[in-house]
C-alpha cells in the first residue's frame, strides 16, 4: 500500500500537533523536540531508542517522550503505521500543577522512557485523537486530552540533572551562537577540558555531540520560525544552513516532510 504521511495542528486545541503514518518504511536521525510527545504504534514493530536506551516496541505500544530527550524510533523490517500528539510543554506543566495539588516552576519529565502495552490506554488515546481532529469538539479534546495525561503523569518525580559547569558553558555558547560553525577546540576552550572529554561529557549530558545537537537546536527553532510565517529562504539562512537544500535535508531528517510541507500544514 502507498505510504502516507500527515502532519497537522489540531483543529480544536491550539496546544496539540498532530502525526500520522501510514506504510512508512522512514527513518529518523536521533533528533528532539520541545514538546511533550506521545506515539501509539498501530501496525509493525520498531527500535526505539531513548538517550542510551533501545526498546522493542510493537502494535499497541504508547511510547513518550519528554521535551528535549534525545530519541529516534525506526522499523525493524519492512514498513510500519503510527500516530503521534506533541503536546505544548507549557500547557501540560499547568495540567501537572493541578494534578499534584501545587504551583509548579517547571514541569516534570519521566523519569525514564515510558513504554505501555494497555487496552485502556489504547482507548483513550483513540478517542483523544478522534475528537482532537474535529474544530467543533474543543470541550471534548480538552476533556479526552486531561483523562488521557493525568494517569500517565501521576507517579512522576523531578529530579534536577547534575551538570558541570565547563558543559554548561559550551552548550550556552552552542546556543547563543546557533548559526555559527562554532570550531570543536573553542568550545572545549569554553569548557575548560581537552576536545575527546568535551564531546564524552557533553553526550552524557545531552544525549548528543555537541555539532549534532545544534543542529537538531536549529531545527526545533526553524519549526517555530517557520509557524510563525517566516520564509523558508530567511529561516535557512538565520540558522546557518548554507542554503536551502542543506537544511531541507537535515529538516526531513528529523521531522519526515519538507519545511515547506510542515509550514503549510501550520
Amino acid at each position: 500500500m502507498e505510504e502516507q504521511n500527515l502532519f497537522q495542528r489540531s483543529r480544536a486545541l491550539s496546544q496539540v500537533e498532530m502525526r500520522k503514518a501510514q506504510h512508512s518504511g522512514a527513518c529518523y536521525a536521533e533528533h528532539a523536540h520541545d514538546e511533550f510527545s506521545f506515539g501509539l504504534i498501530d501496525q509493525g514493530r520498531a527500535r526505539y531508542l531513548n538517550h542510551r536506551n533501545y526498546y522493542d516496541v510493537g502494535q499497541g505500544t504508547l511510547v513518550t517522550i519528554n521535551p528535549g530527550d534525545t530519541h529516534a524510533c525506526n522499523p525493524e523490517a519492512g514498513v510500519w503505521s503510527y500516530r503521534m500528539l506533541f503536546v505544548n510543554t507549557h500547557w501540560v506543566a499547568e495540567l501537572q500543577a493541578e494534578v499534584g495539588g501545587s504551583k509548579l516552576f517547571d514541569y516534570q519529565p519521566f523519569e525514564a522512557a515510558f513504554c505501555a502495552q494497555s487496552p485502556l490506554i489504547e482507548q483513550s488515546f483513540n478517542r483523544l485523537y478522534d475528537y482532537l481532529q474535529h474544530q467543533d469538539e474543543g470541550g471534548l479534546a480538552e476533556t479526552a486530552l486531561i483523562s488521557f495525561l493525568a494517569p500517565l503523569f501521576a507517579n512522576t518525580q523531578h529530579q534536577e540533572p547534575t551538570l558541570s559547569q565547563g558543559i554548561v558553558r559550551a552548550h550556552t555558547l552552542l546556543l547563543d551562537r546557533l548559526g555559527e560553525n562554532i570550531p570543536l577546540e573553542e568550545l572545549a576552550n569554553e569548557a575548560g577540558l581537552n576536545r575527546y572529554t568535551l564531546l564524552r561529557q557533553f553526550k552524557q549530558a545531552y544525549g548528543q555531540a555537541p555539532h549534532v545537537y545544534q543542529i537538531d537546536q536549529r531545527i526545533r527553532r526553524a519549526k517555530r520560525l517557520l509557524r510563525e510565517g517566516e520564509s523558508l529562504a530567511d529561516t535557512a539562512a538565520t540558522l546557518g544552513f548554507a542554503d536551502q537544500s542543506h537544511f531541507q535535508h537535515h529538516f526531513k531528517r528529523r521531522v519526515a516532510i519538507t519545511p515547506r510541507q510542515y509550514q503549510q500544514a501550520c
